[in-house]
């Protein structure tokens, strides 16, 4: 489906309507949202890497909580570049569009951070599509009877979450906070 960032802007003045995104200038929470992601993911590489003995759950298990974990983990660094943009969010829909509006940029606006040599400040749709693929993932890992993943599904998710991790690190680190 195509990128439609007008649909995300009306979803966003719906959002705001609703109050499930609200303004705020809670800036010191940026940081803690971004060790929260960061730190997610650590514990995240662990449950993917481990190799279960007898005694603990079957691999399966560990890959479901490593597919939870790494979309919380880009879940903690979306609200900290929302916050970083003067919102927070109140649940996982209003976090996508909120990035969706606030931080992929429009055809004019990529063109001019391209122009000033920063385009490494562009918010692609494809960490969007990382974010909404975690999202799905996450959502069947935890409700679902059974799902079984191969690694390299889990490795791919896992791969994903850290570059959108690693993105928003760079444009909050960039900031003027």
């Amino acid at each position: 489906m195509e990128f439609n960032k007008q649909l995300y802007k009306e979803m966003f003045a719906d959002c705001i309507r609703q109050k499930r995104i609200k303004k705020s200038q809670e800036f010191f929470k940026i940081k803690l949202f971004l060790q929260k992601a960061e730190n997610s993911l650590l514990i995240a590489k662990v449950h993917k890497e481990i190799k279960p003995n007898k005694n603990q759950a079957p691999k399966l298990y560990w890959d479901y909580w490593a597919i939870t974990i790494a979309y919380y983990s880009m879940l903690y660094a979306a609200k900290a570049v929302i916050l970083l943009k003067g919102y927070e969010v109140s649940d996982h829909n209003a976090v996508q569009i909120a990035l969706c509006h606030l931080l992929v940029p429009d055809k004019i606006e990529k063109e001019d951070l391209e122009l000033l040599s920063q385009s490494h400040k562009i918010f692609e749709e494809e960490y969007v599509h990382y974010f909404e693929d975690a999202k799905t993932e996450s959502n069947i890992a935890r409700y679902s009877a059974i799902k079984t993943y191969t690694q390299r599904r889990v490795e791919e998710i896992f791969d994903n979450s850290t570059k959108f991790i690693a993105k928003i690190a760079l444009i909050v680190g960039e900031s003027s906070l």
